[in-house]
């Protein structure tokens, strides 16, 4: 797969996140317009499911999006909206925070509408924000939490070429639930050496 940022990845991204672009979407900084169709699209009890609870109206995730952008300028915290091609508003999201001061350890976050499930949406915007994870920001390692009933985000993180550190016991609570989450990890040596991988296979 190839891909490539419309503005210049070395900007500083605190300022204004540059637009990334991959075969069949592209991923944009989230804008008050994308309220509704997120809300659309991730309050499902499909989506809603594995993920921490979002808001549960547009006006609420209007303003998580300008939560976002403060976030972003204080370097905390970069959030992407899923756009396909074709498309102008976002049908997901997904994410990068900040884990240390100096953010080299990140953590990965994402949700995406039920709808677009199993189209390859998922997989081009999670390579997108490691990318950008790993060359702009300059992270050296990346965390996500997955709770292990959610084979599909699993599969997801196995993709990318992460590694399952860790099961955390009783460590995220879904609808009242208590579940256990696998911790998976990606290093900057890891990365390396899935992407050489990755070009032997392709060529």
């Amino acid at each position: 797969m190839i891909v490539q940022a419309t503005t210049s990845l070395r900007q500083d991204w605190c300022e204004t996140l540059p637009k990334l672009t991959g075969g069949i979407v592209g991923l944009r900084e989230l804008e008050r317009r994308d309220a509704a169709s997120l809300h659309e699209q991730l309050c499902t009890p499909e989506v809603t499911k594995f993920i921490s609870p979002p808001p549960d109206t547009v006006d609420g995730f209007e303003r998580f999006i300008s939560w976002t952008q403060e976030q972003r300028g204080q370097g905390r915290f970069a959030c992407y909206g899923i756009v396909p091609h074709g498309m102008e508003t976002a049908v997901g999201l997904v994410h990068i925070r900040r884990l240390d001061q100096e953010f080299r350890t990140g953590e990965l976050g994402f949700a995406l509408g039920s709808a677009f499930w199993g189209t390859g949406l998922f997989a081009e915007c999670a390579e997108l924000l490691v990318d950008f994870a790993f060359d702009v920001v300059e992270v050296t390692r990346l965390e996500a939490r997955v709770a292990l009933p959610n084979g599909r985000g699993h599969s997801a993180m196995r993709k990318l070429g992460a590694v399952q550190e860790a099961v955390l016991r009783r460590s995220f609570v879904a609808r009242g639930q208590c579940l256990d989450q696998a911790l998976w990890s990606i290093v900057d040596t890891d990365r390396q050496d899935w992407k050489r991988l990755q070009r032997v296979y392709i060529h």
